[in-house]
């Protein structure tokens, strides 16, 4: 039987990779999942894997850092890296005998780097990332940013779960349970407070407009007021119009549509 460890920072890219590796390998089992590198080289160390997702920016040791280290190890575990930067530096990898898998991967993609793993799984010797392959990688990568924003959403859509990239999303609407996520296609929902959704979103792209409302700026079509005499934003792909709080004019005064 074999075994994998997921390494990421950002939960709903552990979640969805879990989901799709249960649908395209159901006889690997998930042992355990890591936020940083301190923590996923311990628990590489402690379980030892046959196979390692590692993001290549986390906390801690990053995804270079925990692959160099693992070198050390009696039994090295098969190596794919994830990463969301260009594909200059993806494609060092795609030239070796070990995988990547750009964010945020597609079934398809990620089909192909399972069928390379059973593949390297099924062989006697072990592929193993070199020294030289982790430093041109090192330095084909972009220093790494102070924050991190979302990038994706892990979201349900009837009986579906849909990854949806944030630049899909129009805007974002508190329930009482849930936050609807509203893009051209439909309402989908997540359980992620909107508080803390906020939190991982670029302010300068994405407006509080209401204490229940969140509004993507290049979504925006225009503004008009009703006969209250409310601000209502008018959108460019979609009909409805979302009401602006008092507390969020200031946002529209500087903009003429």
């Amino acid at each position: 039987m074999y075994t994998a460890l997921i390494a990421d920072d950002e939960p709903v890219l552990v979640d969805f990779l879990q989901a799709e590796l249960a649908a395209l390998w159901p006889e690997l089992t998930v042992v355990a999942a890591a936020s940083n590198g301190v923590d996923a080289l311990r628990l590489i160390g402690e379980l030892a894997p046959s196979v390692v997702f590692l993001d290549i920016r986390m906390p801690g040791l990053t995804g270079l850092e925990v692959a160099q280290r693992l070198q050390a190890f009696n039994a090295v575990p098969h190596v794919v890296f994830v990463t969301a930067h260009d594909q200059y530096a993806v494609d060092a990898f795609e030239r070796e005998a070990v995988d990547y898998l750009l964010k945020p991967p597609t079934r398809e993609r990620l089909r192909r780097a399972v069928d390379r793993l059973k593949r390297q799984l099924a062989a006697t010797d072990r592929a193993r990332p070199t020294a030289a392959l982790l430093a041109r990688l090192e330095a084909a990568l972009a220093p790494p940013v102070a924050t991190r924003s979302l990038a994706w959403i892990l979201a349900a859509h009837g009986n579906e779960t849909r990854l949806i990239a944030l630049d899909e999303v129009i805007y974002f609407e508190a329930n009482d349970k849930y936050v609807s996520v509203f893009t051209e296609e439909g309402e989908s929902l997540i359980r992620t407070p909107l508080a803390e959704l906020i939190a991982g979103l670029d302010a300068s792209l994405f407006w509080q407009v209401h204490r229940s409302t969140v509004v993507a700026v290049r979504h925006v079509a225009g503004t008009r007021r009703d006969f209250r005499g409310r601000m209502l934003v008018k959108l460019k792909k979609r009909p409805e119009e979302l009401p602006v709080s008092r507390a969020y004019l200031h946002l529209f005064r500087q903009i003429e549509f």
